[in-house]
């Protein structure tokens, strides 16, 4: 049995890729699915792998990494719920273009991935469903590419701050998520840029205190590093 998660616990008939699915196909999908509780550092499949499930996140969150032939590997995305992970590979039957491990206790919900795509060939409003998720998911890779090419590191920082904040519901704090690293890395630097970055902004009224950034004038953070709503938005 799983711990308990934190994170609020979204029920498989509200998600809402099942939104305006007829009951019959709604409940033939769940028929087929299994809730499973996923402990943390969890590996779900590897970058290349074949997918076997259409994974849907319940609870928690889902790391993606991807890795050169080198080993040098980077953080790309974090899902979490209720967001499908990569159905771009799932409905192609394509490999996995990345590696999926959960951070923290989470809980899955995961549908056969032939049982899937034959759902979504046959059903419109599935179809439908799926070019939502996957524009969604366009969508955020478009603005984390724009993040990326435009800014510069301290920008990229403290935008990310700012966001933070935002999501936390918290306007003078923002609290870490994970690691240093992986932040780092999630942003496209290294970990001393990442440490050089957050020196250089508390001149522009931030503090650190551990996982804690402290927002001391938000006002002065903001003209140093220029949030855009066409990159640090949320689609939904």
């Amino acid at each position: 049995m799983l711990d308990q998660i934190e994170n609020p616990v979204t029920e498989p008939d509200q998600l809402p890729i099942f939104r305006n699915l007829s009951p019959a196909m709604r409940d033939g999908l769940l028929a087929d699915a299994v809730q499973h509780g996923v402990a943390r550092g969890t590996v779900l499949f590897e970058q290349g792998g074949a997918p076997t499930f259409q994974l849907i996140v319940l609870a928690g969150s889902v790391q993606l990494f991807g890795a050169s032939s080198a080993r040098r590997e980077v953080l790309i995305e974090v899902v979490r719920a209720p967001d499908l992970i990569i159905p771009a590979a799932v409905v192609t039957g394509a490999p996995y273009l990345m590696q999926a491990r959960v951070p923290e206790r989470s809980r899955l919900l995961m549908i056969p991935a032939a049982r899937f795509r034959d759902a979504v060939a046959a059903d419109p409003t599935l179809a439908q469903a799926v070019i939502g998720s996957l524009a969604h998911q366009f969508r955020r890779m478009v603005r984390q590419v724009k993040n990326l090419k435009l800014r510069a590191s301290t920008e990229r920082v403290g935008c990310y701050i700012l966001a933070l904040s935002q999501r936390q519901g918290t306007p003078d704090r923002a609290k870490l998520p994970y690691g240093k690293h992986l932040i780092a890395s999630e942003l496209g630097i290294t970990r001393e840029s990442f440490s050089r970055a957050l020196a250089a902004l508390e001149a522009a009224g931030i503090e650190v205190r551990g996982d804690t950034i402290l927002i001391r004038d938000a006002v002065r953070l903001s003209e140093k590093c220029r949030p855009d709503p066409l990159i640090d938005g949320d689609d939904g």
